[in-house]
């Protein structure tokens, strides 16, 4: 059965890397005792979900962001602690997101891989189909999700609280985080946002996980675990990979690759309830490059893709409007520019950009940040002097 300790476990597991978050904060003040009353809660089958907090964010791409309260977040690390060894078994080697040594930068290395073993090293000709999922978090649809995560628990999961853990997934799942939410965005936001990609618009509380939750990212997943099982089995496509609603497959013959994305569809469709985003379908021979993940990737080389550097370069003159305004000498400051510029700098270290690198450190910062900053050998890092 569920313990006290499994929830402690998963309290510890949500703060770590945002303990020093107001919410984290606020809930560490006696978490034992409110460890211990959602723990009655949990067991006695009475616990319910404490409204979201919804707001807009603009980069890399505007979106709409539901938080939950941190005692909700507890809950969901609890449940997905509780999936995440038997989903680790049922999911394909390549779906790359939301799982553990898995990630952006080895689906890069794969879909890499792919283009290098379909084409025999380059010798013959291969092709790159890209499929995208329109509107895919806000289309979900809960009912399915639900009776499939239910189907899975009861041919895989062996503990007696299997009931009680569907329990709180059916809570999490059917919760509808746009009801009495607090939007700490202004209104006019939401009316920037592409159409379709609001849970405010989403069918009756019935569609949609909101983004922003642990449970969201891990349920998408897994929502999408029956498509990849038929790609890879039932129509035996050796070259396919996914990362969360970003599906590619690699194959020799084009032609092929044109009737797969009508077979795709269709299954998307009558079993899911979702459709390819039309404009997003991508079909072209590897040597024009395909963009996954932030960078583009062609044969013999990966560079970045214009958005990543687009970011970049927002990040850069961020950081020189810091120093301009003498603001970068704050120890808080220094300690979250080194944090974001390692961020980028440790992701495009792995791919063809060290004379890019070198221009943003040497051209691009102001002259002054060297004086509150050294820079590693290789341009890989910055490090506070």
């Amino acid at each position: 059965m569920i313990t006290f300790k499994d929830l402690l476990e998963a309290y510890y597991s949500c703060r770590q890397h945002k303990r020093n978050t107001a919410n984290a904060l606020l809930f560490e003040i006696d978490y034992e005792n409110k460890l211990l009353n959602l723990y009655h809660e949990i067991i006695s089958g009475n616990y319910r979900t404490s409204r979201h907090i919804a707001f807009i964010v603009k980069r890399p791409v505007r979106r709409e962001i539901f938080a939950a309260d941190f005692r909700d977040r507890v809950v969901h690390h609890l449940v997905v602690n509780r999936f995440n060894p038997l989903f680790a078994k049922q999911f394909i080697y390549d779906s790359y997101a939301c799982r553990q040594d898995k990630g952006t930068l080895f689906g890069i290395r794969r879909v890499a891989r792919f283009i290098r073993q379909c084409s025999q090293n380059y010798a013959r000709p291969a092709y790159v189909l890209k499929l995208d999922i329109k509107n895919y978090f806000v289309d979900i649809d809960k009912s399915i999700l639900y009776r499939r995560l239910k189907e899975f628990a009861a041919a895989k999961y062996i503990n007696d609280d299997c009931d009680l853990l569907l329990q709180l997934c059916r809570e999490i799942i059917f919760n509808d985080p746009t009801v009495a939410c607090i939007r700490k965005s202004h209104p006019a936001e939401w009316q920037k946002l592409p159409p379709g990609k609001s849970l405010f618009d989403a069918a009756s509380g019935q569609q949609g996980l909101p983004i922003g939750n642990l449970t969201s990212q891990t349920f998408s997943n897994f929502y999408l675990d029956a498509f990849d099982h038929f790609i890879k089995h039932n129509l035996g496509i050796r070259y396919y990979g996914r990362y969360v609603d970003d599906m590619i497959i690699v194959h020799e013959d084009k032609e092929f690759l044109k009737k797969i994305i009508k077979i795709a569809a269709d299954y998307l469709s009558d079993n899911l309830g979702l459709k390819i985003h039309p404009r997003k379908i991508y079909l072209q021979p590897i040597g024009h490059g395909v963009e996954f993940l932030g960078v583009r990737i062609f044969p013999h080389r990966i560079i970045m893709a214009k958005r990543i550097k687009k970011n970049i370069s927002k990040k850069i003159n961020h950081c020189n409007w810091l120093l301009t305004n003498n603001k970068i000498s704050n120890k808080i400051v220094k300690k979250k520019v080194r944090a974001s510029a390692n961020s980028y700098l440790g992701t495009i270290t792995h791919f063809d950009t060290y004379k890019y690198r070198q221009a943003l450190i040497d051209e691009r910062l102001a002259s002054g940040f060297k004086n509150y900053f050294a820079v590693g050998r290789g341009y890989n890092k910055i490090i506070i002097s």
